[in-house]
């Protein structure tokens, strides 16, 4: 188990705290998701595990060990596949990876066979001979993941990995993930895509402001939040309407053709339908019951807009 215990971490002093009380299990063998938005303190916890921030207050332990000792002690086992691109786009992809199982240490022949399996397991073989520089988005995300692979970690971070990749490298790098997790090894996943982690993650932690604000498993996330409404009209809520509902429904969000309103008691739906009965606005699909993870997101963390 990797148990973080009140970790505290500031970048400078007239700063506020980046990670301020952080405390989280994540079981041995699956996917955990961390969400939050831009600025939570994601990247600060990811650098902290990887071992590129040395806590400050609070502590990591692996199995019972101080991370400090237990990454000596298993040097490779923590692997970081960050959101931007890690290889060298002048070097082919062959090259990359036996570059950077070289620069872990590994025995000669024990790099080869590291290298040989990232490969095979991202799928690479028919552009080992090519540039990185070279490749489509989502070869590169590949790539990424290799060279995360090369030496055979144990704990894999894992920080946007589909950012800018087309539908079918996205599935790909799913089915990678839960691969990788099958075969008893963790995983810690960010995204921003919702849907990406209710697919692939059994349990999650939302945070904002360096604080958890919630974490569990998926169900039990989810469940925490207050049942809501989704309506599905056949053309966007006219402004005017628009504007009213969020005076009086401050947690309501409207996207394209998709309006949700979070902790909406049943009895408030029949004023709605008649208010937009009278817009002209048809109503294609009713939702109503448990939240999904993106409405909890978006009420536990305020729907502020974060730069």
């Amino acid at each position: 188990m990797i148990r973080i215990d009140r970790l505290r971490y500031r970048y400078r002093a007239a700063q506020p705290l980046a990670l301020d009380g952080v405390s989280l299990d994540i079981e041995r063998g699956g996917i955990y998701g961390l969400l939050g938005p831009n600025g939570a303190g994601k990247t600060t916890l990811i650098s902290l595990l990887a071992g590129l921030l040395a806590p400050q207050d609070g502590g990591i332990t692996i199995d019972g060990e101080p991370l400090a000792v237990w990454r000596a002690v298993h040097p490779a086992a923590i692997a970081l596949v960050p959101q931007d691109y890690a290889f060298y786009p002048m070097l082919t992809v062959a090259e990359n990876l036996a570059f950077f199982a070289g620069v872990q240490g590994l025995p000669r022949r024990q790099r080869q066979e590291n290298c040989a399996e990232a490969m095979a397991f991202a799928c690479l073989e028919a552009v080992a001979g090519r540039r990185a520089g070279e490749l489509s988005g989502g070869l590169r995300r590949r790539l990424n993941l290799a060279i995360g692979l090369t030496g055979a970690p144990e704990v894999l971070l894992l920080d946007e990995p589909t950012v800018g990749v087309d539908p079918q490298s996205r599935r790909f790098m799913l089915d990678a993930v839960k691969r990788f997790a099958a075969a008893g090894r963790t995983v810690l996943y960010t995204s921003h895509y919702m849907d990406e982690v209710e697919a692939v993650c059994a349990d999650v932690a939302i945070i904002d402001h360096g604080k958890v604000l919630t974490a569990g498993t998926l169900a039990d996330v989810r469940r925490g939040g207050a049942s809501a409404l989704r309506l599905t009209l056949v053309r966007p809520l006219p402004e005017a309407l628009a504007a009213d509902w969020r005076a009086r429904f401050p947690a309501m969000t409207a996207t394209d053709n998709r309006v949700d309103f979070p902790g909406l008691a049943s009895d408030g739906l029949a004023p709605l339908l008649t208010e937009l009965a009278a817009a002209g606005v048809a109503v294609e699909h009713v939702a109503y019951g448990a939240p999904n993870l993106e409405q909890v997101f978006m009420r536990l963390t305020h729907h502020s807009l974060r730069d």
